[in-house]
């Protein structure tokens, strides 16, 4: 259920704003997204599951957050990152 390593440093090197860039809002937005994206295929599998659906609910709370602080940041910024997501804004 977890990314992994591999996983994990592949979306890193795609979303990464400088080389040594590991945590910006970016880079949190797309793991936090990989990580909706799995847990919402677990639970069309198991729809009782009620504690993920809770994680899955503070994930996308997280998520939302950190898109509105890049939104007031950069509007073009936000826009590129939810197209190149493929999440609604």
């Amino acid at each position: 259920m977890a990314l992994t390593q591999q996983r994990k440093q592949e979306i890193i090197s795609n979303y990464q704003v400088h080389e040594t860039d590991t945590g910006s809002a970016d880079v949190q937005i797309a793991m936090l997204t990989e990580r909706i994206n799995r847990l919402s295929l677990h639970l069309q599998a198991n729809k009782k599951d009620h504690s993920s659906r809770r994680g899955l609910l503070k994930l996308i709370g997280q998520r939302k957050r950190l898109l509105a602080y890049i939104q007031q940041d950069s509007r073009e910024k936000y826009q590129a990152l939810i197209a190149r997501l493929g999440i609604r804004g």
